[in-house]
């Protein structure tokens, strides 16, 4: 009799055609995702349609990269808090981190008049909004998109900042805050986990997690949430006026807030697996632990200067540093060694260094102050 699992998982065939060179699994996965890639050509030719009228183009980039930016980037901040909380009802999610997002870029609204990026577009290179438009910096977010379909964990920060950029300055300065974030979440990480990994493990496994917990997981993901965004809300803003009006402001934040109900009733988008595939993130504890450590990092790297940085760059820091942690002393619940360990943060480095690749591409392509 055949198993349960052979049952629910065929063998996929794979069958050439001699005609096309085709297999049947790739024709297979063209249909499965039909729908993305019919939204992929509008867009294009929205982007097309658009980028030599500066006032519509500066709304069209907004809403591409308000999306690709939330979908790539914040599920890096919120990615445990999903994996952890799936029983839960999406839109109680949703309610709970829209409302955190909205006090917090309110509150930068309202002290900064007007900026909505807690002063990081003030930074040397980015201090002045763009008057016309390239069409790859339309663009730019929708190949962001893709690569998220792919689940990569690339760099927002530098995909949508560097084809603005006033100078190449602009992107050192990105690049030597962002390097240096990963190396300190890396060392972060791995010394905590090294040091109280195994003491942990023992005290997670001697039944299910306190109430206590949930409740912790919640602020301390609220604190991470709002921490990214006053990093990160730069990456969506920087199509923008550098100060609001009211209405734009209203625009802003609805549309951002309609963005993360679409995400949270998804489930995460294809990169939420960057972050069910490393070990125990299911557990409410161990996801606060890494929370906290993020938003720790992330906050004392926004003390430092304005200069924006890849948060991208923190998370992957993080995990890898927490996943050698782990390996090292034998204290995953899976039985994970070094060698699996090394094998996700390689694949994690190889991921962020095609989406900086990428985005110096479309730097070089578009922006006249990189290129030449």
């Amino acid at each position: 009799m055949e198993s349960v699992e052979a049952i629910k998982s065929p063998a996929p065939r794979v069958i050439a055609s001699p005609e096309t060179g085709l297999s049947s699994e790739f024709l297979e996965i063209f249909v499965r995702e039909r729908v993305f890639l019919a939204m992929l050509g509008v867009a294009f030719l929205v982007a097309g349609a658009t980028y030599e009228t500066p006032h519509i183009a500066m709304w069209v980039g907004f809403l591409f990269a308000s999306y690709s930016a939330v979908a790539n980037d914040s599920i890096q901040t919120l990615g445990t808090f999903i994996a952890s909380n799936r029983q839960r009802p999406w839109w109680q999610l949703w309610l709970w981190i829209g409302g955190i997002f909205l006090a917090t870029v309110a509150y930068s609204f309202y002290k900064y008049s007007g900026d909505v990026s807690f002063q990081r577009l003030a930074a040397k290179g980015f201090e002045t909004a763009p008057t016309k438009f390239h069409f790859l910096q339309i663009a730019a977010p929708i190949f962001l998109l893709i690569l998220t379909r792919l689940r990569m964990p690339v760099s927002t920060t530098f995909l949508l900042l560097s084809s603005f950029a006033t100078s190449p300055t602009g992107i050192v300065s990105i690049t030597t805050k962002s390097l240096s974030g990963y190396v300190v979440a890396f060392v972060a990480a791995f010394a905590l986990f090294a040091t109280l990994s195994p003491l942990m493990k023992r005290a997670f496994a001697k039944g299910p997690a306190h109430r206590y917990w949930r409740t912790a997981q919640w602020f301390t993901t609220a604190m991470l949430w709002s921490v990214w965004i006053m990093q990160d809300a730069a990456n969506i803003a920087i199509y923008l006026p550098r100060q609001l009006s009211i209405v734009e402001f209203g625009i802003y934040a609805g549309v951002i807030f309609l963005g993360l109900g679409i995400l949270f009733r998804m489930g995460g988008e294809r990169i939420q697996k960057v972050v069910d595939e490393k070990s125990d993130v299911v557990d409410v504890r161990a996801a606060t632990v890494v929370d906290l450590i993020y938003a720790v990092v992330l906050f004392g790297f926004k003390e430092f200067s304005n200069v924006p940085m890849s948060t991208t760059w923190v998370f992957v820091g993080l995990l890898a540093g927490r996943e050698i942690g782990m390996a090292l002393r034998r204290a995953s619940s899976d039985g994970r060694g070094l060698r699996e360990a090394f094998g996700l943060m390689k694949k994690d480095l190889a991921y962020v260094t095609v989406g900086f690749a990428v985005a110096l591409a479309v730097a070089m392509f578009s922006n006249q102050h990189i290129g030449t």
